[in-house]
């Protein structure tokens, strides 16, 4: 059965905020600026560290990651909330040992008080999360590997403030898509250096890895012509978010953490980018890992042969996974894949049985790592391994 109970008495304030917008330590010291690219000392690679941060020594406590990662999507609403630690004792008891916690979410809103100077010049925060270090810490001392999600390119909000950087339609005006979000333009460096900014924070506030969502142009009809300010080498769409993905994992990977890169389950068989800049190849040459969104409610009728995915959960996530590890084969790719599985309910019920499906599809492929989505954050515990 779903778990209700945790949100239960804040579940219509939650609502509404949501769609409105034991491991081994040592020290390694870094001497860290906020915004710049920090030294490494060449120790091992998952320990803790102390940060000099704004003139404050910040003991950080790295922690090693898990050897099979098996994770619930966490809105910074959910993270700040007293129920978290609801949360916490779902791990606890459960195979869960990560979360995957919104940091900069599809509003374009940050989910804390940020330093990142470009975040104050628009006002980017809100403080969801009273004290994220707090809550990072929290994870750690309870074995939960903390995981910050970093929506980039669907950003609303560094639309409106800068109008300059959205995408625009053929007159002119800024483009919105059909559920009136608008877009900032992939191929902007401003756009690209403040999502990083962001990364970076959010590794010296105790995030072990980044996540990155909507590394994508949105999804658009063929008789839509869409203009991109900053394309000015005429470069296509899949090369500029291989480009993208080659800028931040530079600086990223100077930190010893790795990248995460969310994508269209579709993108593990597509031929083509589908349209908005996905290629599987190009995206897996610097991607860690990758986070296929393989919800069978996603998939058209037909697709892979079935005729209503949604309800083999079991026959589509096998066949979708399949094609991937083999194009990853191919070309002999160290990314590694994690996928996101459905947890929520469209055109068929999902409960119990329909998510053990999943993970069986998952296992039966050989990977040990899946996520659990749910927007509203309402699991079902009982679809989970017990420790």
């Amino acid at each position: 059965m779903k778990f209700r109970s945790i949100i239960k008495k804040n579940l219509f304030a939650l609502l509404i905020l949501i769609f409105v917008f034991s491991a081994t330590e040592t020290l390694n010291e870094v001497n860290f600026t906020p915004h710049q690219i920090p030294l490494f000392f060449d120790q091992e690679e998952r320990k803790a560290m102390n940060i000099l941060k704004n003139g404050v020594t910040i003991k950080m406590r790295r922690i090693t990651r898990p050897k099979m990662l098996k994770g619930l999507y966490i809105t910074g609403w959910t993270a700040g909330l007293d129920q978290f630690s609801d949360y916490i004792e779902i791990a606890k008891e459960t195979e869960i040992n990560t979360f995957i916690i919104d940091v900069k979410d599809a509003t374009g809103y940050l989910s804390y008080e940020s330093t990142v100077p470009f975040s104050k010049d628009i006002n980017s925060s809100i403080k969801k999360i009273s004290n994220i270090q707090k809550i990072v810490a929290q994870c750690k001392e309870n074995g939960i590997y903390p995981v910050a999600r970093i929506v980039v390119f669907k950003d609303p909000l560094l639309a409106a403030k800068r109008k300059d950087l959205a995408i625009k339609k053929s007159n002119g005006t800024i483009y919105y898509d059909r559920s009136n979000i608008s877009w900032v333009d992939p191929y902007s460096e401003t756009v690209w250096q403040y999502n990083v900014d962001i990364a970076e924070e959010a590794i010296s506030m105790g995030f072990e890895e980044i996540q990155f969502d909507y590394i994508r142009f949105p999804a658009v009809p063929n008789s839509i012509e869409l203009l991109y300010p900053y394309n000015k080498k005429a470069i296509s769409k899949e090369d500029n978010i291989q480009l993208f993905l080659k800028y931040a994992t530079d600086r990223i990977h100077k930190y010893k953490v790795k990248v995460e890169v969310n994508i269209f389950g579709l993108v593990l068989s597509a031929t083509d980018d589908l349209g908005i800049g996905q290629n599987l190849e190009k995206i897996a040459t610097y991607a860690d890992y990758l986070c296929p969104m393989v919800y069978p409610s996603h998939y058209a009728q037909g697709s892979y042969g079935i005729k209503d995915p949604d309800s083999h959960p079991y026959e589509t996530i096998l066949k979708t996974l399949q094609a991937g590890i083999k194009r990853l084969k191919a070309i002999d790719s160290k990314c590694e894949l994690i996928p996101y599985l459905q947890d929520f309910s469209l055109y068929h019920f999902y409960g119990k049985n329909e998510v053990q499906l999943e993970k069986k599809a998952v296992y039966d492929n050989g990977i040990a790592d899946w996520f659990l989505w749910n927007a509203e954050n309402l699991y079902t515990i009982d679809a989970l391994e017990k420790e």
